[in-house]
């Protein structure tokens, strides 16, 4: 039963691939935007705030012991 719903998945998304209304204008341009939206998160947030999080969070562990960081956990 197990590889029987595998295939059953494996087909449902062969399924919906094959049947996507790439010729559709309006299709495409929603794929368009969606690309547009993910590089605009990846630019926004990505850089904006993980970036710099990650500079603060390696200032804190050269400056600050890990000793007593432990303490207090």
């Amino acid at each position: 039963m197990k590889e029987g719903k595998k295939f059953l998945y494996i087909l449902a998304a062969f399924l919906t691939c094959f049947y996507l209304p790439v010729e559709n204008l309006r299709f495409t341009n929603a794929i368009f935007e969606a690309l547009a939206l993910v590089k605009w998160y990846a630019r926004e947030h990505i850089l904006l705030c993980l970036v710099p999080a990650f500079f603060i969070a390696g200032a804190i562990s050269v400056f600050v012991s890990q000793a007593s960081v432990m303490k207090y956990f």
